[in-house]
């Protein structure tokens, strides 16, 4: 049964509410995550939490309880020079930077106009209603090592 400390392999489909498909793990590639260790978002892992090998269920997950809801104090206008003169801008690319805590965060450029670039802080699903369609492949204990490292290993990991 699906508890915090559970490997758990799970296929998947993800769509937003639009019914696009956005992201998808089947029985060919499925997604390997550790229960309880924050990997997947809120909405899904207490959704999950009790499910069974084979079990198959849709779930639907607010905002609030997935990539949060949208901040636009994250939605930023910088000037051109703020990047390497380099790099050509375009709508779309993402790029990381730091805090001064110190935290790594994703933006995305929204736009660019002339000297202006609009770029945004919030995750890229942030305000979506999630839609999974989920079936349990596997689940089995984590080993120590998962147990340390906070994620599930797939066989390939290296450190």
């Amino acid at each position: 049964m699906i508890a915090k400390g559970k490997v758990v392999k799970l296929a998947y489909s993800l769509k937003n509410s639009k019914g696009e498909t956005i992201d998808v793990a089947d029985s060919k590639d499925p997604f390997l995550y550790l229960h309880g260790a924050k990997e997947v978002v809120p909405g899904l892992e207490k959704a999950l939490e009790g499910m069974k090998k084979g079990d198959k269920k849709s779930v639907t997950v607010a905002p609030k309880d997935g990539y949060g809801e949208i901040n636009p104090e994250l939605k930023i206008e910088v000037t051109r020079s703020q990047f390497p003169q380099n790099v050509e801008l375009k709508s779309g690319m993402q790029f990381e930077t730091h805090t001064q805590d110190g935290y790594g965060m994703i933006f995305t450029v929204e736009s660019v106009t002339g000297e202006k670039v609009l770029i945004n802080g919030n995750h890229p699903l942030a305000g979506e209603t999630l839609h999974f369609e989920v079936e349990v492949l596997e689940i089995r204990a984590a080993t120590q090592e998962e147990a340390d490292h906070g994620h599930a290993h797939d066989g390939t990991h290296n450190h």
